[in-house]
C-alpha cells in the first residue's frame, strides 16, 4: 500500500510538471524579476501562451513562493484548452499574494497603466483583463468563466450637443471577497464594496461603494438584487488554499 501511494504521488507530480510550459516559464521569470526572485520561479505558465510583450514591470508584495502566480492554471471544472492565451504587459502589475488565471486568458496592461491584484484572487478561463488606466482587485476577488474586466471603452465618444469629448477610461476598484459569476463584464467606473456578489451575465459600470457589505447585484446594467447574502468564504477557505497553492 505504501509503495502504491508513493507511485500515485510520483505520477501526480509528473503530470503536474508536464502541464507547465517550462521554456516560457523560465523566460518570463528571468525577464520580469531580479535573479534572486526569478530563481524561485514565483510565476508558472501552463500550456500554450503567446508572450506578446513584456516591457513592463511586475512587483510581488508578498513572500516569494514557487508557482504562486499561475497563468493558465488548472483550477476549474473544464480540462481542455484552446491554446489561445496571450500576455502583453507594458505597464505595472502588482500582485499582493497568490493569483490564478484560468485557461485561454487575454491580459493587456498598457504602458503607464497600473493593475493591482489581491491575494487569492483569480480570473477564470476565457477571461479578459484589459488595463489602460487603473484597475485594483481586492483579496479573494474571484471572477468566473468568460468574465472580463476592462477600464476603457476603446473609442473616443463625443457629446453631440456640446462637442465635449468624454473620458475614454476610468479606474476600477473591486473590493475584498467579491464573488463574481461567469460572463460578467466589469467596465470603467465600477467600484464594489467588500463581500459583494455579482450575478452571472451582469454588466457593471458604476460606483456601488455605498451598498452594504454582503450585497448581491446583477442585471444589465447591474442593480441591487438582495442584501445579507455572501459566499461561504470561511467554509471554503481551506479547500481553496489546498487546491490553488502549488506545493
Amino acid at each position: 500500500m505504501v509503495v502504491y501511494m508513493h507511485l500515485i504521488d510520483l505520477l501526480r507530480k509528473m503530470k503536474f510538471s508536464l502541464s507547465i510550459n517550462w521554456v516560457k516559464t523560465v523566460y518570463f521569470n528571468y525577464k520580469m524579476f531580479p535573479i534572486k526572485v526569478a530563481c524561485k520561479f514565483p510565476v508558472f505558465i501552463y500550456g500554450k501562451a503567446k508572450l506578446l510583450s513584456l516591457k513592463g514591470e511586475i512587483i510581488i508584495n508578498a513572500p516569494i513562493k514557487r508557482g504562486m502566480i499561475g497563468f493558465g492554471q488548472q483550477y476549474e471544472m473544464s480540462r481542455t484548452s484552446k491554446g489561445t492565451a496571450e500576455i502583453l504587459i507594458n505597464g505595472k502589475m502588482v500582485f499582493n499574494g497568490y493569483f490564478q488565471f484560468g485557461k485561454d486568458y487575454f491580459i493587456y496592461i498598457e504602458e503607464n497603466a497600473y493593475c493591482e491584484l489581491g491575494h487569492m484572487s483569480s480570473i477564470g478561463s476565457n477571461g479578459k483583463l484589459i488595463c489602460v488606466n487603473h484597475i485594483m482587485l481586492g483579496d479573494f476577488a474571484r471572477l468566473g468563466y468568460e468574465s472580463q474586466i476592462i477600464d476603457t471603452n476603446f473609442h473616443q465618444m463625443i457629446d453631440t450637443k456640446t462637442g465635449e469629448k468624454l473620458p475614454m477610461s476610468s479606474p476600477i476598484k473591486i473590493g475584498n471577497y467579491n464573488y463574481i459569476g461567469s460572463r460578467v463584464s466589469i467596465m470603467s467606473k465600477t467600484v464594489t464594496p467588500s463581500y459583494c456578489t455579482i450575478a452571472s451575465n451582469s454588466l457593471c459600470n458604476k460606483n456601488f461603494s455605498e451598498l452594504e457589505v454582503n450585497s448581491l447585484i446583477g442585471g444589465i446594467p447591474a442593480v441591487l438584487v438582495r442584501k445579507n447574502i455572501k459566499r461561504d468564504w470561511e467554509g471554503e477557505n481551506l479547500r481553496l488554499l489546498n487546491h490553488l497553492k502549488v506545493k
